[in-house]
């Protein structure tokens, strides 16, 4: 979230898209009814299904899964064509005004620069246009045909509101409420947030879909004031904790790179002169990612070896690694061992037969875990033959919550820490005390080895305190960061160095533990004076504890804010800052994300006083940016499509997404109703937290389909019917739910059901059924590779 959950208060509209609020992030709708009571809020709810947020929305909006950009798209054209974004902002904070090379094309559906044999673009055609000194060319004026503005009229221009209705579904007469109540927002005194999950990721377009509505947010100014901004729900508690620690393959803590084969990773000089730039704050990247080297591997991380670069994995940048490929490595035999942590994907993973069928060829497998889940008991799913299966399979017990202490990350960046209530029951332990012994006995193993591919192991510090358990503050002391030769905490990460003598394990986090070693996440004071509701002595939020991102466009190219609603910093010429004596700083209701003594006419360093956007290398917000799959977002639909053709393009599906399994495509004259997968309240995730308690599994019992009325009836069903739904890759049997949430969609001329599936049910447990995930396909998105688990295509008979 680039703001926080108590913000939402602060809002005029909430835009939700791709979740369900009031059900599955109630606390969310505390502060949106706040907001709705004291200022007059409106909220609009954008979803294929009409739920318990629908029901509280001043505006429903239904639109068929996997059409979020041509939904978004209009509204940017709506906007841009009558030009009512915010023109000061855009012009002076935004990248609107940049001249893009002439080579830049875009023809029915492509990009330039598309090879459609390795299904990949060169994008040298989409960079920007520079002067003989390297400077980047604008057109202050936007009159230039070339520049970004221009460049996205050109492009959304076909989204008028009669294709996007006949691709979303959603009616005409709603949609233009919505056009019109998201233009109101452009104004100074005004701001709106958009708040979204995994209904907008879980698609081959899921980060385009993001991408879409940073554009639209940023076309309104409603990005790093109060009551704006782009706000994820996220799907677990603490999803941010694990994303800020680089639980991916393609990044290491703190969302740095991890090094490639390539030659251009060979050593680390290489990898510097790679990865940092030399504008924007992440021109400090190179002290990052040395502290974090240190943390590492302490001591035996020294500038003779590089502070043990080589001792780092480098990935192979024309393999795959995420969680699809990783299944479908697996299902070859490439992979010999698998610990699932936390993680069930028997119930969880897209294609979820094959998923199971694929651990079959692993010679062990681990998993860590509360019960015996489906992944850990895959060997006696229904059908399967355990003697014909030759993995071994671990189960280590570990221990709830309650049961643990450390730091939990909230979806507001907030680190917050968590006393243990009771002590675990049994042989159950801490997942990092299982980490931690696990480290122990591996480094015991290669103590003595001389070999250099054992020195990662053998020289890692892993020093965490004495006995079973691991010392936990300690750990929260090196990931705060701290100086090597006394061991004292660095204030935050602006102290870290790049030679070694700093040490820290995540640099966003830096600053959690004070010069004083005061675990600032345990702070409690719900004191806050301020209107914005900040709460600067709650716990403790990265980076440096500020809690709304780039607050610095927050005040105009002067420094006052753009109206006294949304105030949270602003230039004080006469303030005097405390550390360096400078006369004028940045004062506010937060931490200033901007260097605090640089005014709005100067430069200093990599900070320019007129350019809020200091992690971007131009300081703008970037309207016109670089993926893999376009610098613009485009509409393109699912894999499983009802339609023939896109209505936008001749490219049907996302050019750049892997295709792994063609032959499981599912196509209308067979599977003619569209299918999402989604959450209820009662249920937990894969459910292995929640149909393991019998309150919880007595509450929802059964597996079930939720069909609309009209489809019902057409297909001869009656509530509580056993039937089977089958996709392309398989089918389950479960119970029909009956209900008015589904309604029909006009979709280019032909009447498109859409059903939905809780994914939460599995064969282990108290409350058992078939899996949803048996009917999603083994597809991701173009650029993060996340399934497209909510838009697929099915059939649905009675069972019998």
């Amino acid at each position: 979230m680039t703001n926080h959950w108590i913000d939402l208060k602060n809002t005029d509209l909430a835009l939700i898209i791709g979740g369900n609020p009031a059900e599955n992030h109630p606390m969310s709708f505390k502060w949106l009814t706040k907001a709705r009571e004291e200022r007059g809020a409106r909220i609009i709810h954008v979803d294929p299904r009409f739920t318990r947020t629908s029901a509280k929305a001043d505006i429903y909006a239904k639109l068929r899964s996997g059409t979020d950009i041509a939904f978004i798209g209009g509204i940017i054209n709506y906007l841009l064509q009558n030009e009512l974004y915010n023109k000061e902002y855009v012009l002076n904070y935004t990248n609107a005004a940049t001249l893009v090379n002439p080579g830049y094309k875009f023809e029915d559906g492509l990009f330039s620069g598309y090879n459609a044999e390795k299904r990949k673009y060169k994008q040298e055609t989409w960079d920007f246009q520079k002067d003989p000194d390297g400077k980047v060319l604008k057109d202050p004026t936007l009159k230039n045909p070339l520049c970004v503005l221009n460049i996205m009229k050109k492009h959304y221009e076909r989204y008028d509101i009669d294709t996007v209705c006949r691709v979303t579904g959603t009616p005409k007469e709603v949609y233009r409420q919505v056009l019109e109540e998201v233009a109101k927002t452009a104004a100074k005194d005004k701001s709106m947030t958009i708040m979204y999950a995994m209904g907008t990721t879980q698609h081959t377009v899921g980060s385009q879909n993001v991408r879409s509505y940073a554009i639209l947010q940023l076309l309104l100014g409603n990005i790093g004031i109060p009551g704006g901004g782009i706000n994820a729900m996220r799907g677990e508690s603490n999803v941010q904790g694990s994303t800020d620690f680089g639980l991916l393959f393609h990044i290491i803590p703190g969302y740095i790179n991890t090094p490639k084969t390539t030659p251009d990773y060979v050593n680390l000089a290489a990898y510097l002169n790679k990865e940092v730039p030399k504008t924007s704050f992440w021109a400090n990247k190179d002290k990052f990612f040395i502290s974090y080297l240190k943390a590492m591997w302490g001591d035996a991380a020294t500038p003779e070896n590089e502070f043990a670069y080589h001792y780092l994995p480098k990935y192979d940048a024309a393999r795959n690694y995420s969680h699809i490929a990783l299944f479908e490595a697996m299902a070859k035999g490439d992979i010999k061992g698998l610990m699932a942590w936390g993680q069930n994907p028997v119930v969880a993973g897209p294609n979820a037969n094959n998923e199971a069928k694929a651990m079959e060829n692993l010679d062990w497998l681990c998993v860590v875990e509360l019960w015996e889940t489906e992944t850990a008991a895959f060997w006696k799913r229904p059908g399967a033959d355990p003697r014909n299966i030759k993995t071994e399979v671990f189960l280590l017990p570990a221990c709830a919550s309650y049961e643990k202490q450390g730091s939990i990350s909230n979806s507001g960046r907030w680190i917050q820490w968590r006393w243990k209530g009771v002590d675990p029951v049994g042989e159950a332990r801490a997942d990092l005390d299982i980490i931690y012994q696990l480290g122990k006995r591996l480094k015991e193993l290669y103590k003595d080895s001389t070999r250099p591919e054992d020195a990662p192991i053998r020289d890692l510090t892993w020093d965490y305190g004495q006995g079973e358990e691991c010392d936990i503050e300690m750990v929260a002391r090196e990931i705060s960061g701290y100086t090597v030769a006394d061991k004292k905490p660095v204030k935050n990460f602006t102290k870290l160095a790049a030679d070694g003598s700093t040490a820290c394990g995540c640099w966003v986090m830096s600053g959690m533990i004070d010069e004083t070693g005061k675990n600032l996440a345990q702070r409690r004071d719900n004191k806050d004076d301020s209107p914005v509701g900040n709460y600067l002595n709650w716990a403790y939020a990265w980076p440096v504890n500020r809690r709304i991102l780039y607050n610095r466009a927050s005040a105009d190219l002067t420094g006052k804010p753009w109206s006294q609603e949304k105030a949270d910093i602003w230039w004080d010429p006469l303030a005097v800052d405390k550390a360096t004596g400078a006369v004028g700083k940045w004062v506010g209701y937060d931490v200033p994300d901007f260097k605090v003594t640089c005014g709005p006419n100067a430069v200093d360093g990599v900070f320019d006083g007129k350019k809020p956007f200091i992690m971007r290398p131009d300081g703008l917000g970037g309207l016109f940016a670089a993926m893999n799959d376009g610098p613009l977002p485009e509409h393109y639909e699912p894999w499983d499509t009802p339609l023939e053709v896109n209505p936008f393009s001749g490219q049907k599906l996302n050019p750049v997404v892997k295709v792994w399994r063609p032959d499981e495509q599912g196509t209308p004259d067979k599977f003619p109703i569209v299918a999402t997968t989604y959450r209820v309240s009662e249920h937990w995730q894969a459910g292995a937290m929640t149909r393991n308690i019998p309150w919880l599994a007595e509450l929802f019992p059964e597996m079930y389909v939720e069909i609309g009325e009209d489809l019902a009836r057409e297909k001869g069903i009656k509530n509580g019917d056993e039937v089977i739904v089958a996709s392309a890759r398989g089918e389950i049997k479960c119970y029909a739910m009956v209900t008015k949430r589904f309604q029909a969609f006009e979709i280019d001329g032909k009447t498109v059901h859409q059903v939905g599936l809780p994914w939460h049910f599995g064969f282990q447990g108290y409350a058992t059924g078939e899996i949803a995930n048996k009917l999603t396909p083994h597809i991701g998105d173009g650029n993060s590779m996340i399934p497209e688990y909510k838009a697929f295509l099915v059939n649905i008979r009675r069972a019998g």
